[in-house]
């Protein structure tokens, strides 16, 4: 028997929920027979392979009553060791701790190729953190989720809306997206017949039905693009025009925002129209660019401007300008020659 076989074949069981003995078969480059056979060898080493009659028969690697070696390629052990180290201060709920364990014990077997590349990224990487920007997401529950979502499995939760009123229910899952600090479900909700975008941390006690999702497209290019979609519908568009005196890249850059809300004018100028979460945020922004702009519309983000300036100059009554002299004129410090 090849043990590289073997491992391919365990690969290959980690990587998709049910696989039928033609499939394994053609993967393999093996006979059905010697699909079987190997099976058979995985249950001896410990792998708990669950096989289901038929004509076909498949095969399905199952929770066992001990953890089996997880077989990882180069990337994918990468990809996990940066991912344990960014989860360590995510926004999942009780996971921060459990990762270093994890991370302690793959850094404990990595091959040295793969360590130094690890510790690599994690040298010049410094992360910048601060106080939760929202809820915690139940690992539980995401974990559910996304073994829902994978399998293509029908779920049932409870969900809680903005004003805290829970309901029932039943939903096709899709996929999750994480937008920031928060994570998003969409799924097609199948009492309400429509696509919907669901917040994680308002999802409860979600449990799988065993009922197979039918296929249907989702009305987007993927979760991501539906899940934009979604949030710019739920809030108000109050859209903002304003004239930068600064170049459309610099903008761009500076303010963080696409070239589709950036309209060039000339080198110097160019027009931005952007649809806020708040207008009070966009005028904290804006003010922080050190950038001169005038504002075009709507009127609401001219006052708010207007009363954070001047919440501003009430701060600072009383206080002297960095550099400036007790005379009146500014005081100069030259270290090469006299004042």
């Amino acid at each position: 028997m090849s043990s590289a076989r073997l491992l391919h074949l365990l690969s290959l069981l980690q990587t998709r929920r049910e696989w039928t003995g033609p499939e394994l078969s053609e993967r393999l480059g093996v006979t059905v027979r010697t699909v079987r056979r190997d099976v058979e060898r995985l249950r001896d080493l410990g792998y708990p392979v669950h096989a289901t009659l038929g004509k076909v028969g498949g095969y399905r690697l199952e929770a066992g009553t001990a953890l089996p070696p997880l077989l990882l390629d180069d990337e994918e052990a990468v990809a996990i060791a940066v991912g344990l180290r960014g989860a360590a201060g995510g926004a999942v709920e009780g996971i921060g701790e459990a990762s270093v364990r994890a991370l302690a014990k793959l850094e404990q077997i990595l091959p040295a190729r793969l360590r130094r590349r690890v510790n690599a990224l994690h040298t010049a990487t410094t992360p910048l953190t601060g106080p939760p920007a929202g809820p915690a997401v139940d690992p539980e529950t995401l974990t559910v989720l996304a073994a829902a979502s994978r399998d293509r499995e029908r779920i049932r939760f409870a969900y809680r809306d903005g004003g805290g009123a829970e309901t029932s229910r039943l939903a096709d899952p899709h996929g999750l997206v994480t937008a920031g600090r928060r994570w998003y479900l969409v799924a097609f909700d199948t009492g309400r017949g429509d696509w919907r975008t669901f917040r994680v941390d308002r999802v409860a006690r979600p449990h799988p039905t065993g009922v197979r999702c039918p296929p249907r497209d989702l009305p987007a290019a993927d979760a991501a693009a539906f899940v934009t979609r979604s949030l710019a519908r739920s809030r108000p568009v109050r859209p903002a025009v304003l004239t930068v005196h600064a170049s459309a890249e610099e903008l761009i850059d500076r303010f963080r925002v696409t070239g589709d809300e950036v309209e060039p004018v000339d080198e110097r100028t160019c027009v931005l129209r952007t649809a806020p979460d708040s207008l009070e945020y966009t005028a904290l922004r804006i003010a922080y660019l050190d950038l001169d702009f005038e504002v075009v519309e709507p009127p609401e983000l001219a006052e708010r401007l207007a009363a954070v300036g001047a919440r501003l100059t009430r701060a600072t009554v009383g206080h002297a300008p960095s550099g400036a002299g007790t005379g009146g004129s500014p005081a100069r410090t030259d270290p090469g020659g006299p004042p």
